[in-house]
């Protein structure tokens, strides 16, 4: 997560939908029943796929929030993307951070170069990936992009 002056912030900015697991479930459903491109955030498997309608086309171990810093849970869309951005917050500040797409206020997807404890959560929120996967993402999604994130 993103935090501090001077750094992204998207007011208004919300989740589509309420974060029941109810409702959740429901739009990845019909996710799964369209032709959109979409990425689902398996917070318990530190999982994230990227699908077609119902077709996953390329899967990744990332990394979310620890207990402390814990990631969002809903439904997003993509809003802004970077193919740098400098991250700072309490505690950490990093810059260049590789092919950055924030999903919900200082949410982000983006690429971590700075560890390789994938499959484990130690993020302050934002979801990390190793860069070349997150290049890979960045290229296949667009803005407006679903990200459905949940437990």
């Amino acid at each position: 997560m993103v935090s501090g002056a001077g750094l992204f912030w998207a007011p208004g900015v919300e989740p589509v939908m309420a974060l029941t697991n109810e409702e959740i479930a429901a739009q990845v459903a019909s996710l799964r029943q369209s032709n959109e491109r979409w990425f689902q955030i398996d917070l318990s498997s530190q999982r994230l796929t990227a699908w077609e309608g119902g077709t996953p086309v390329y899967a990744v171990i990332v990394s979310t929030g620890k207990p402390s810093t814990p990631t969002v849970t809903g439904v997003f869309e993509i809003q802004s993307m970077h193919r740098t951005a400098r991250m700072r917050g309490p505690g950490y500040d990093v810059p260049d951070v590789p092919w950055t797409m924030y999903f919900y206020r200082g949410y982000a997807i983006h690429g971590a170069y700075w560890h390789h404890n994938f499959g484990t959560p130690v993020s302050h929120g934002c979801v990390n990936v190793a860069v070349d996967h997150a290049q890979w993402l960045y290229n296949w999604a667009d803005l407006g992009t679903p990200v459905v994130v949940q437990q």
